[in-house]
Order: structure tokens, then sequence, then C-alpha cells
């Protein structure tokens, strides 16, 4: 996988929600920028959406979902070196 991680952060998501990190990665071998979520405690539960097609307003299943299990595991290798 050829990424970069422009930026990230960790939300604990209120007082009662699921903690996550928040990655904006450069997706080189798609050509375009990232938001991806990873969600703490459940290796299944990533997000990842294009920031291009989002600031188009598009959010459809389909046309804007990535498979998460591609980021996932690189993501969180990565997130330890972060802590």
């Amino acid at each position: 996988m050829n990424i970069d991680i422009i930026n990230s952060d960790h939300h604990r998501n209120g007082i009662g929600g699921c903690p996550f990190t928040v990655h904006l990665i450069d997706d080189h071998d798609c050509g375009d920028v990232k938001v991806v979520i990873v969600f703490d405690g459940n290796p299944e539960c990533v997000a990842v959406l294009s920031v291009d097609l989002l600031a188009k307003g598009d959010i459809a299943f389909g046309s804007n979902s990535w498979r998460g299990d591609r980021y996932a595991a690189e993501l969180r290798s990565r997130e330890l070196e972060l802590v």
C-alpha cells in the first residue's frame, strides 16, 4: 500500500461514544486524498471516504465507499508508532 499520512488525531468521542483515530492520507495508489476513521477496540470498524468526493457532496455507498480492510492494518501499525 502506497500511502502517506498527512495528519492524524485521536478523538475520545464524548463520554459514551466509541473512541476513534482520524487519518488524512494521500493514497498514491488511487491518486487522491482520503479520510480514514479507525475505531478503537474493533479491528473491523474502519471508515474510508475520498475528500474530493466529499467536497462534491458525494457520501453514497458504491461511489464514495472504499474497503476499510485495505487501510486498517497499515494505519493501525502506524498508530503504534505515534504512541
